[in-house]
């Protein structure tokens, strides 16, 4: 597995372009969050299974946008730091918002939310460490494992959004499954970026 922690150049900090196709494309994933807070409203029962069902299609488009980014940024050559940044930003908040949404409502049972405190946990854990990384002259990128755990929890929210039956599959018991098996991907992850960024740090004599 390559190290997710990539040192800065030393040279003078080099201006990067903000607005180019897949950073453009990243912040309209975070778009969908506000619309993930009007599910208590729209998809609460089953009798309004419509609009957890079209919620849920919002949050399964802005979830697979993340992929399309990747790929345009490495199609052209536009990888830039601030997209490293932002790209698994966006991520935790689509997701982090979710899980507290779906607390919210009830679909995460109580047995669940030990679940729900690690893998918001480890997100914000995860983003302090790319702070102090950045300020240390580090990027540190997604790692393969990170997008790993990034996909599971995208089908544990989503199929939880989703909630009833559809297309005969059983959504609630399919994400309650997935939120388990991302649990032990959120914890495996974390500790391979605090493992990656600690042991590329230089040891300081006392």
């Amino acid at each position: 597995m390559s190290t997710s922690c990539e040192s800065a150049p030393t040279s003078p900090l080099r201006r990067e372009k903000f607005w180019n196709l897949p950073n453009t494309i990243t912040m309209m994933r975070t778009g969908a969050v506000p619309v993930m807070l009007l599910l208590p409203w729209v998809g609460g029962d089953i009798d309004h299974h419509r609009g957890s069902e079209i919620i849920a299609w919002i949050f399964t488009v802005a979830a697979l946008s993340d992929l399309v980014d990747g790929w345009l940024a490495r199609r052209e050559g536009i990888v830039t730091n601030i997209g490293k940044l932002l790209d698994p930003l966006a991520d935790k908040l689509l997701v982090s918002t979710g899980l507290i949404v779906l607390v919210a409502m009830g679909r995460i049972p109580d047995w669940g939310l030990w679940m729900v405190v690690v893998i918001v946990g480890r997100e914000l854990a995860v983003t302090g460490l790319r702070g102090i990384a950045s300020a240390n002259g580090h990027v540190m990128a997604a790692s393969g494992l990170g997008k790993l755990k990034t996909v599971s929890q995208n089908f544990a929210v989503g199929a939880l959004i989703f909630y009833f039956p559809t297309y005969y599959l059983p959504m609630a018991s399919i994400g309650l499954f997935c939120l388990a098996l991302s649990t032990l991907l959120t914890l495996l992850s974390g500790y391979t970026y605090f493992a990656s960024y600690f042991g590329a740090q230089e040891p300081v004599d006392s």
